[in-house]
């Protein structure tokens, strides 16, 4: 970019007294003379930018946009980010001539951009702004509630987020889904699962790691998603992972084989469902450990009565489905299945497998006549879905090559929120 006959021998000058004053016998700024060796010029009256001046502030509603007033010049990069360190996503022209953000800008946060501009000698010049964004016009608030809550769970449990409005668009849902971070210690590959307008669902490729740390938050508070709608607040969150315990019940060979960190640590002999009350095929995550409950035939719609209190129960499906103590059908239990769709053992094997096992540990049952367990709506079957067909279920993934991992690429080339 040229410089004014004024402004260029001023930097000259600036610079020669400088030198001059820290190290005589050095005659050029630059070490060799070449230009861009040279500190930076301000390149202020090169650029210009569409915010507003003084101390209006900029709308939220319309994108960043610096554009080069010298076509002698260009622009070679733009860092933008706000007080919270979230980055806004842009796009340069090809010549350099224009630069806009190509994500949204939050609503009331202070912005910092950084331009980098080179004249037509190669003559680095800087540019720095700073502006604030006012409030949005539009009323309505998208807040996102994670969960499950704090605490120690099994390498299964899947992270949810419930959102207050529905989301159907392609795009916004790429908004909302962009600023819903998760990270684990140690680090894992992971992408969120949209399962309908309002519940996001968030699993690693494989378990998540044993004795892990994973936490979960939101950078949408402030960030335009659609027409008058908004990012609100969500709470953090932060759980952790215990010992991988996984149950691998067998429903032909009526047997459950019980791993500790990969290594069995128990055979049981136990019944699963009868005939016309098959036991799911597939892989469940543990609901809750109940105890006793009282479960009767009309629960599950069952042409024969029962009325019987269980103990050690542990829920594995939101319709009814446990592992539990059955005392009642130890003479079957490693050689049929009579139960109405459970998995029942002995009082001694369920007060054990009740003691070893926590939410989020893994129950799998194979070789049963039963159908497969469903992704969602019945509890968390979404270890169901193998991981090209859980990549589809993302608004930023989905249809994409597996690579890089959406923090991954943030690091390297800065994303928005």
């Amino acid at each position: 970019m040229s410089h004014t006959a004024i402004s260029r021998p001023r930097a000259a000058v600036g610079c020669a007294l400088l030198v001059i004053a820290l190290c005589a016998g050095v005659t050029a700024c630059g070490s060799d003379g070449n230009p861009l060796s040279a500190r930076p010029y301000d390149a202020a009256d090169q650029i210009s930018f569409n915010t507003p001046d003084g101390h209006k502030k900029a709308d939220p509603d319309k994108p960043l946009e610096v554009v080069v007033e010298d076509s002698d010049g260009r622009i070679t990069d733009v860092t933008a980010y706000d007080a919270a360190g979230r980055h806004v996503a842009g796009e340069l022209a090809a010549d350099g001539s224009r630069w806009h953000s190509t994500s949204p800008l939050a609503a009331n946060a202070g912005y910092t951009v950084r331009v980098s501009t080179e004249d037509e000698d190669g003559a680095p010049g800087r540019k720095v702004l700073t502006f604030a964004t006012g409030k949005p016009a539009a009323k309505k608030r998208l807040d996102v509630t994670f969960g499950p809550e704090q605490g120690t769970y099994g390498v299964g449990q899947p992270i949810t987020a419930e959102l207050s409005r529905p989301v159907r668009d392609t795009a916004q849902r790429a908004v909302v889904e962009r600023a819903l971070r998760v990270s684990s210690t140690p680090a894992t590959d992971g992408a969120w699962h949209w399962v309908d307008d309002k519940k996001l669902h968030y699993r690693p490729k494989d378990y998540w790691p044993a004795q892990a740390t994973v936490q979960v938050r939101s950078n949408l508070e402030g960030i335009k998603i659609g027409d008058r709608m908004w990012g609100g607040r969500a709470k953090p969150l932060t759980i952790t992972t215990g010992d991988k315990v996984v149950a691998v019940t067998d429903a032909a060979a009526h047997r459950m084989t019980v791993y500790k960190n990969d290594e069995v640590v128990r055979e049981i002999p136990v019944t699963t469902g009868m005939p016309g009350y098959d036991t799911r095929n597939g892989v469940k995550v543990v609901l809750a450990k109940e105890g006793t409950v009282r479960m009767t035939s009309a629960s599950i719609g069952a042409s024969d009565f029962y009325d019987l209190v269980v103990h050690h129960s542990v829920r594995v499906t939101n319709s009814g489905e446990y592992v539990h103590a059955a005392p009642w059908s130890v003479g079957s239990q490693g050689y049929a299945n009579v139960s109405h769709g459970c998995t029942g053992m002995s009082t001694e094997n369920a007060a054990w497998f009740y003691e070893t096992v926590r939410e989020g540990d893994i129950v799998k049952v194979v070789n049963s006549a039963g159908d497969t367990m469903t992704p969602f709506g019945n509890g968390y079957g979404d270890w169901n879905l193998d991981w090209t067909k859980w990549r589809t279920g993302s608004a930023l993934v989905g249809g994409t090559p597996e690579g890089p991992t959406p923090a991954d690429r943030a690091r390297l080339r800065p994303q928005s929120v």
